[in-house]
Formats: C-alpha cells, structure tokens, sequence
C-alpha cells in the first residue's frame, strides 16, 4: 500500500471509525475487551498473512502504542503490561520474516546490562514484593524500548510506508480523544478542583498519561498539516488539532503539552530547513495559521476554566499564589533515586527496589516519575552506560543520514516523556525506535539508498 491511495474520503472514514468506536466504549465499556481481543487477533494473522512484506509488524506495533492508555483505562488488558507485550511481541515477529542490521549490536548491549537488576532484585526485594509484577512494571518498558530500537535502527522504509505506521499510531488517539469528549463534554464548576492534575477531564483516568497521548496526537495531526497537501484532509486535521490540544491542556498536566510544543517546533525546524524557497513560502502561510489556531485554543481552554489553566501553567494556585515547587513533588523522588545511585553506584539497588527505597527514606513510597534517575539507581553504572547508549547512538546515527524530519522530534518525545512520566507507557520507548528509521523517498533518494544497503 502507498500512502497516495489514502484519499481524503478514506482519511475521513478511518477518522469517523475511530470516533465510533469511542464512543461504542463510553456506551458500553465492557466492549472495550471485546474489541481489544479482535483487534489484536486481526493485527496479528495480519503480519502473518503478509510476511511482514512492507513493515506490517511496524504499523501493527503502532496502533498497539497509541491505544494502550485508552484500552487500559477502560480495563480491557489482561494484564497491566499488555500493551508492551503486544509492542514487544509485534516487533520480534516482525524481525523473524525481515530479520535486523548487523549495526544493532549497541542495543544488544542496552539489553544485556539491564538484567544484573533483576539479579540483584531477587536478594534486595522485600518478601511481601511480588517479584515477578516488580520487574514487569519497571523492566517492561526499557525492553520494549530496546526491541523497538532493534528493529528499526538502520531499517530501511519508504516515505508512504512511514506515512502509514505513522495514521496507524494516530487513529487509537482519536478514539481515546473522542472517548474523553463523551466522557466529559463539558467542563462545569464541579468538576474545577483547583490547579492540580484534574481526573475528572481525564476520563477519570491517570492525567499524566492523558496529557501525554492527547499531546502526542496533537503533534502528530499538526506535522500531517506540513506534509499533506490536500486542502480537505488539512481541515481535518486542523480540527483535530484543536480537539486534541484542548483535551490535554484542561488535564491540567503539564508534561504532556509542553513536549508536544517541543515536539513541534522540532518538527518545523527540520522541516523548514529542507524545504526550497518557494516552499517556504508556502510553509510560513500555514506556520501563521497553525500560531493562530495555537493562540485560539489557549483563549478558549482560559475561558472553560475560569482562568485557572493559566494559573497552573505560571505555577500558581487556584487563589493565585505562586507555589513553591514547580516540579509538583518529582524533585524530591529524583533526589532519592541520586542518592541511591550514590550508595550503590556499582550493581544499584536492583530492579523495583527504588521505590521501598524511598519509603525508607523520605517516607513516601511513590512509584518513580523519572526513567533517568530510576535506571541509575536501580542499575548503577550498568544503567548509566544504558543511557549513554540511547543518548549517542542516535546522535552518530542522525549525523550520517539527516533524512528524517521526525528525528529530533521523536527524541524529544522520548526523552522528555521518561523525564515526567517515566516508562509507564509503551509509546515513549516505541517512538524512540521510529527516530532510528532511514526513510527513503524512492523518487528523491535513489543515491541514498543504495549507500546504505552498500555499508
């Protein structure tokens, strides 16, 4: 399939699908299961039947990604972790029928010196820990980094293929979107608790992880308005836009919004410097009226709050004070985990021992919010050298093939994800792999190509 034969009604349909299904859940949540179950079954014979012939695996992988907060927060997952699973275990077939680069050794490596933890764990975990639901909650998202990583760096994929895995991550977003909406149609004084992360819009789910996924969806929706060129589909996307920010701004958390801005003006900036000067042009005409859509959307979030988004964005309280930790209480859980590293800075503490850590120290045992300083101390050196890893490879890797406009992006999902929501969810580890694709435009690129199948 190429992207072209993806018309601006069939757009549309897929669009009006993912809306329907939304809302089939709100009606009946139990269906969420069921739906689940299909879905999964269908993606799965689907690269099976195709031999994972152009990237299945990939988009089947993405579509896991972006439905898995939704999906969870309706109860549909077997078990917590099934939406890794299902990543990890999409990928791996994947790699059987196409197999991976000889250049994947340093995430190899990444792997291997994740499991002396969960060696460690296994003399430092308290015997009222379940051990096994200790790794999986702290070890499944590193893996499925890793398996993510494996399987697209140096992974050739052509432009429309990329398109697709891309509509593929996109479309559960939609549902999970739509979904709030019904939820929560409208935002009333009851339901104005203050300036803290709001439940109540989250779709009485984590805010967190909704600030997230709605921010990943409105960055997604505004790179197709730079890319597409069909006037129909950029409405559509415009809406959608503005549908998705709204959702993630009236959550009240932070961490999401704020990468999706990242996100995008890493997007425009690649963008912008491949583009000639007549596309520039052109490009500057929709940066104007994507500012404006920006700015009327923060106008109307303000107003359905009563103003309380803007105190919560200059860290202030619902009386207007300025609080006094703008990091909401994270600081202080990074702070334990250094010192962890400090004490142990050779084996660390072991794999999900961070956590009773800091309830003996600091007396408050809350589940990491910082991937970074959780693999240091639960790792020690081991976990540094992880990060030195996903850091630098990345970066030689950009600096030989610039053919991504997505690459900086996708790192600074990734990176400011891990930073405020840890890995508790598939996507960050998911798009760090997508950063690592060389994408080929089989009509601009024939030298770059066989450069690289000649290394």
């Amino acid at each position: 399939m190429a992207i072209k034969e993806l018309n601006y009604m069939s757009y549309l349909q897929y669009v009006l699908l993912h809306v329907l299904i939304g809302f089939v859940i709100y009606l009946q949540r139990s269906s969420a299961s069921i739906l689940l179950m299909v879905t999964w079954v269908a993606l799965f014979f689907w690269i099976i039947i195709k031999n994972n012939r152009n990237n299945e695996a990939l988009m089947a992988a993405a579509y896991i990604a972006g439905a898995e907060v939704f999906y969870r927060m309706n109860g549909a997952m077997v078990f917590y972790e099934t939406g890794k699973y299902s990543v990890i275990l999409f990928l791996l077939m994947g790699m059987f029928y196409k197999g991976t680069s000889s250049k994947t050794v340093p995430f190899w490596i990444y792997l291997l010196v994740l499991f002396p933890g969960v060696v460690v764990a296994s003399f430092t975990l308290d015997y009222d820990v379940v051990f096994r639901k200790a790794i999986a909650f702290n070890l499944s998202g590193p893996v499925c980094l890793g398996v993510s990583a494996l399987y697209c760096y140096y992974k050739k994929i052509t432009f429309d293929h990329f398109n697709y895995v891309l509509l593929m991550l996109l479309l559960p977003l939609i549902a999970n979107m739509a979904y709030l909406f019904f939820y929560t149609p409208s935002i009333g004084e009851a339901l104005m608790s203050g300036t803290n992360s709001n439940y109540a819009t989250s779709g009485g789910y984590g805010p967190n992880q909704i600030s997230a996924v709605m921010g990943l969806g409105a960055f997604l929706v505004c790179t197709r308005l730079f890319i597409f060129r069909d006037k129909i589909v950029n409405i559509v996307d415009l809406i959608l836009l503005a549908l998705f920010s709204y959702r993630a701004i009236i959550t009240f958390s932070r961490g999401g919004v704020l990468t999706a801005l990242v996100c995008m003006g890493a997007f425009i900036l690649i963008f912008y410097q491949k583009q000639n000067s007549k596309q520039r042009d052109s490009l500057i005409k929709k940066l104007l009226i994507l500012f404006g859509a920006v700015v009327t959307i923060w106008m109307y979030s303000s107003i359905s709050t009563q103003g309380l988004i803007t105190y919560r964005y200059t860290n202030r309280n619902a009386a207007g004070e300025l609080e006094q930790d703008i990091t909401t209480g994270r600081a202080e859980l990074i702070e334990t985990e250094l010192l962890a590293f400090y004490k142990s800075p050779v084996i660390g503490v072991g794999v999900g021992k961070a956590k009773k850590y800091r309830s003996e120290e600091a007396g408050t045992e809350t589940a990491s919010h910082n991937e970074i300083s959780r693999l240091l101390s639960e790792h020690g050196m081991l976990g540094l050298i992880a990060l030195l890893i996903l850091i630098f490879v990345p970066i030689v890797f950009w600096t030989k093939f610039k053919n991504n406009y997505y690459f900086l992006a996708f790192m600074a999902f990734w990176f400011l994800t891990i930073n405020h929501s840890a890995m508790r969810i598939a996507l960050p580890g998911f798009v760090y792999g997508l950063a690592l694709l060389y994408i080929v435009d089989e009509k601009k690129n024939p030298v770059h190509r066989k450069r690289l199948a000649s290394q």
